[in-house]
């Protein structure tokens, strides 16, 4: 074994497989920084390009893209408050308040510090577990899967803000709106409402990209100010060691929550989408001072940064020893195995050992690299904090959208991302926490079947719940809960409750309408349900009527808290008009009208004209800047739409009323 150990280090630096690592590396990271984006893209776009390439070479491109986007996918994390993937989605609530207290160099010095270290660690847990995982993936069938997930979610709904009944009502609503479409047991559809574009569910991509970038980019825009709400100068002091010393102050909680990453990123299917909130969660419920998570602490960087950049080791360890794809990323590196020839199972682990070797040293150099480079990008990168806003909300905006877009290529996309956007602005001035809807969407036909097949593969239905290991997932769950009701307690018993920070916000106008609708989604949902068979309705109806009970709850205390203000404000419509400021609404709803315009201009002139007309139109009339610079700043976003999504990507444009009239224009013109 330890000439196979040294022969895949040397085969990883021999020409020209270096090269492709290095290019890889290079993509990644670019990849990794775009909303939308990502690694499972990059191992698409990438993966044709292997045909005919030696093995080592061919995985160096494909695995030195891959291993580095969840290190650079922390850019958009912490700068914008944007998931670069869905592997950073806990980053966000710790990472963007550094930033906006002009301390995004400190983030991005922890964050590349245990990224580099999660993706090493992860690599040799891959190389020293090879023979030893088998027990632990079978150990987790079904029933576990099901339950792990239901911990995640319960994790995630506990730790988002001031009500731990609003953060399951999230989770649950995300869920629901994961049924969707045909059932996971049978080709039944629900819940489409005639809409053929619904029948396959609601894309992912959008909706997180309309729920935490739009809100936050209407709050640059209307508030006119840099991500930092200090000077360049007041923030000197930060930098980027600042952080790498964080990261070796907290050296234990790196290791632990790198760990957590590589076993749980073993699970089939299920590892990368929760074990960033995992981490997340452990770092909170194991710190003796949690008054500082969600609004800057660092240790919120630390874990899932160490955390999701292990998984790519731990979920390689299925795929190479079994066939058996950790994730959709690993599913794509199976096909680039059987096209190089080789057979997942024994024959990786005996004569084509170095081979996996060589794919171990891959994601260690890979991440290593990745994390030398961002360090020295890191101080021009961190710059931004503190650009004039208005010069940053069109750039953002084209690439949410087009973020949106690369999915399936459905103007529905764009309408699911601006309906999302709403709903993201309403939540977040309401108080109503975002990341468990986005895990929930993520995690939901997963949880559905396995459920479905933990309950019918069994004479009698409910015999897993006696497993072992679903026991202990259960009883852990019940312990998050219980230490978070507590905490919660204690913290409104003191007085110290934090103002800011994910769902911490207090608007009884704007939570009122909101659990209103849910409680009416979820009793509608519940009585559809009732129509179906067994197997198509058990999911929905086990979604729904807890979220009915608990939306009662919040239903009330909304009720008795907007009777409270209406009383201290010497009535119901001052009150009101006091709340539709503080959330500023009037300015929202300006800033939503121009995505709309835009949005139903695509319908005539195409994406890229809209795309660039807004950003020419943002410019000049919100942003108050001259023809210059605004017709200046849409011709640089028309190059790039054209230039990478057009030319590079091949994107497959919506057919516009004007489609056939470019067409002919680029004929002309030779493009």
């Amino acid at each position: 074994m330890l000439d196979a150990f040294i022969t895949g280090l040397i085969l990883v630096f021999q020409w020209p497989a270096i090269g492709f690592l290095l290019l890889g590396i290079l993509i990644g990271i670019w990849l990794g920084a775009v909303p939308g984006l990502g690694g499972v893209i990059g191992l698409v776009i990438l993966l044709p390009f292997t045909f005919g390439m030696e093995t080592v070479s061919a995985f160096a491109l494909l695995l030195g893209m891959y291993a580095v986007t969840t290190t650079s996918d922390t850019i958009a994390s912490v700068m914008l408050g944007i998931p670069g993937t869905a592997a950073s989605q806990a980053t966000i609530l710790d990472g963007y308040p550094l930033a906006q207290k002009g301390e995004a160099q400190r983030a991005f010095g922890a964050a590349f510090t245990v990224s580099a270290f999660g993706g090493v660690f992860g690599a040799l847990v891959l190389a020293a577990s090879l023979p030893l995982v088998l027990p632990i993936i079978l150990a987790f069938g079904n029933p576990e899967v099901f339950a792990l997930g239901i911990l995640g979610l319960s994790m995630v709904g506990s730790l988002s803000g001031n009500s731990i009944s609003k953060g399951l009502i999230v989770a649950l609503a995300g869920l629901l709106l994961s049924s969707v479409g045909y059932a996971e047991a049978e080709s039944v559809p629900r819940y489409f409402f005639g809409e053929d574009y619904l029948l396959d569910g609601l894309p992912i991509i959008p909706i997180v990209l309309g729920l935490f970038a739009l809100p936050e980019v209407m709050e640059l825009a209307i508030k006119d100010t840099s991500i930092s709400s200090v000077t360049r100068e007041q923030a000197k002091d930060v930098t980027i060691m600042t952080g790498v010393r964080d990261a070796c102050t907290h050296w234990w909680l790196a290791l632990r929550c790198a760990a957590l990453g590589t076993y749980v990123g073993m699970l089939p299917g299920l590892g990368g989408a929760i074990v960033d909130w995992l981490a997340y969660g452990y770092a909170v419920q194991s710190a003796k001072d949690k008054s500082m998570f969600g609004r800057g602490d660092i240790r919120g960087v630390i874990a899932p940064e160490a955390a999701n950049n292990a998984v790519k080791g731990g979920a390689l360890i299925p795929t190479v020893a079994f066939g058996v794809p950790g994730n959709l990323g690993t599913a794509i590196l199976l096909g680039a195995l059987l096209i190089q020839g080789l057979k997942p199972g024994p024959e990786m682990l005996t004569t084509q050992l170095h081979i996996t070797f060589s794919m171990v040293w891959t994601i260690v150099v890979a991440n290593i690299i990745a994390a030398g480079l961002l360090m020295i990008w890191s101080n021009q990168l961190a710059k931004v904090a503190f650009i004039r806003g208005h010069l940053i909300v069109p750039g953002v905006i084209l690439f949410v959208f087009m973020g949106a877009w690369l999915g399936q290529a459905s103007i529905g996309d764009w309408i699911v991302c601006l309906i999302a956007g709403v709903f993201g602005v309403v939540m977040k001035r309401g108080g109503w926490p975002r990341p468990p809807l986005v895990l929930a969407l993520i995690l939901g036909n997963i949880l559905e079947n396995s459920l479905y097949i933990s309950t019918m593969a069994n004479e009698e239905p409910l015999a897993w719940l006696t497993r072992p290991i679903v026991l202990i997932i259960f009883a852990l769950t019940a312990i998050t809960l219980a230490f978070s009701v507590r905490g919660m307690v204690r913290t409104k018993r003191s007085g110290d409750q934090p103002k800011t920070g994910e769902g911490r916000e207090e608007n009884f106008f704007l939570s009122l309408p909101l659990s209103l609708v849910l409680f009416i989604a979820f009793s509608f949902a519940a009585i559809e349900a009732t129509k179906w068979e067994l197997p198509v309705g058990q999911f929905p109806l086990f979604i729904s009527l807890p979220g009915i009970a608990f939306c009662l709850y919040v239903l009330i205390g909304d009720v008795r808290g907007v009777v409270r203000v209406s009383r201290a404000e010497d009535g119901f419509g001052g009150a009101l008009s006091k709340a539709a400021t503080r959330a500023m609404l009037g300015d929202a709803s300006q800033f939503l009208g121009y995505l709309l315009a835009m949005l139903l201009l695509t319908f005539i002139i195409g994406q890229i004209a809209a795309l660039c007309l807004f950003v020419a139109l943002y410019l000049w009339r919100w942003g108050g800047y001259g023809a210059r610079v605004s017709l200046g700043y849409a011709f640089v976003g028309w190059v790039f739409l054209f230039g990478f999504y057009d030319r590079v990507m091949n994107v497959l444009w919506f057919d516009s009323t004007l489609s056939g009239f470019y067409g002919t224009v680029m004929e002309t013109i030779g493009l």
